[in-house]
């Protein structure tokens, strides 16, 4: 069974009731659009007792929070919250405040092992490297479908400002960054990360992509990041768009974030949790839970999958393989996608389980 089919960005976590369903009077209306219709995505703020459309807020809300939530009115000065909800929530009420476009503040936010500047020899040198293939090689890396590494920015000063639009985001609400999967005490440990569980067996990545796989992570660790800029949008929230052209099959990144077993966070309100092993039992399954550690992964968007518009806008396909063993799961271009243009992907693969109906 293929990867692709078996994806999606986030867990299918069990909605809890509306809250206006659990109050007596039948006249609860969102004080968005006035209209009553629509009960299990209209709830209530705890605060204040108005109701609101998970859909007419902006940004939009994936789906009913299980914990506490505020509306925007009563969420400054915000009141003691739940869980992620509180960080995601309070981070796009407002434009957040830009990092500081500080080379020694980047380096050190990142843990980058060299300065920008002195690794953009280096970045160049391995560019040139790469031009050199004999005659043919194109041809023959499309009729493999090879993966490719991402082309970083020649201009170290862009970078930077790529890296703080990132930290900016991750500063905003309340991360770290991270490029690799993380686990912690008291969450699953890394021997129950075994892509041989998977419920009809996980595609394997081949060798010549995981070195790939593995440049990216280099040139990361130099501070090259991936041409990307974390962008604020008032109904969107953080979304990414790209600077620079990206090509067809090239790695954008891999989703990281702290492993955890899926029957620790059925109730989870994070909204960006991603299925990282989907186990034949399912006391075994693992989601990627980027709230406390992340990179840029967390602040692509979904796309709205019910309309032909919504996956024309899709740029990006989410696959899951077998590294070494284990599983990983990597955002890849699904075609050539330019400068400006911001990304996408589907958070259902082909389950189409997972309510996007709202979304952009």
């Amino acid at each position: 069974m293929g990867a692709a089919g078996q994806l999606r960005r986030r867990t299918r976590a069990r909605t809890p009731p509306s809250r206006a369903e659990s109050r007596d009077d039948d006249d609860v209306s969102c004080e968005a659009c006035g209209s009553g219709d629509a009960a299990a995505e209209l709830m209530l703020c705890d605060g204040c007792d108005r109701g609101f459309h998970i859909f007419c807020l902006r940004p939009i809300l994936p789906r009913v929070p299980a914990g506490d939530w505020f509306c925007p009115s009563c969420r400054s000065p915000a009141p003691a919250r739940s869980k992620s909800a509180a960080a995601s929530s309070s981070a796009t009420a407002r434009k957040p405040k830009q990092f500081p476009l500080v080379q020694t503040k980047i380096v050190d936010f990142f843990k980058i092992q060299r300065s920008p500047l002195a690794a953009a020899s280096a970045g160049s040198s391995e560019a040139k490297k790469r031009k050199r293939k004999p005659a043919g090689a194109l041809v023959v890396s499309k009729k493999k479908r090879k993966l490719l590494p991402f082309n970083p920015s020649e201009d170290p000063a862009q970078r930077l400002r790529q890296m703080a639009s990132l930290a900016t985001a991750l500063t905003a609400t309340g991360a770290v960054f991270s490029n690799h999967l993380t686990y912690q005490p008291g969450m699953a440990p890394r021997s129950a990360n075994r892509a041989a569980l998977e419920a009809g067996g996980m595609q394997v990545l081949p060798k010549e992509d995981v070195e790939t796989l593995s440049q990216c992570q280099r040139m990361m660790e130099r501070g090259e990041c991936p041409p990307l800029l974390v962008v604020y949008d008032p109904v969107e929230g953080f979304t990414v768009e790209a600077d620079r052209f990206i090509k067809d099959l090239t790695i954008i990144t891999e989703y990281v974030g702290d492993v955890d077993y899926l029957r620790n966070r059925e109730h989870d309100d994070g909204d960006s949790m991603m299925t990282l092993l989907s186990a034949s039992a399912p006391s075994r399954s693992l989601v990627i839970c980027p709230d406390r550690r992340s990179n840029i992964a967390r602040f692509i968007n979904g796309i709205n999958n019910h309309t032909p518009e919504g996956r024309k806008k899709q740029n990006l396909k989410c696959v899951r393989f077998d590294v070494a063993g284990e599983c990983r799961v990597l955002l890849v271009a699904n075609r050539d996608i330019s400068k400006g243009e911001r990304l996408y992907y589907d958070y259902n693969g082909s389950e189409h389980e997972y309510p996007t109906h709202h979304f952009v």
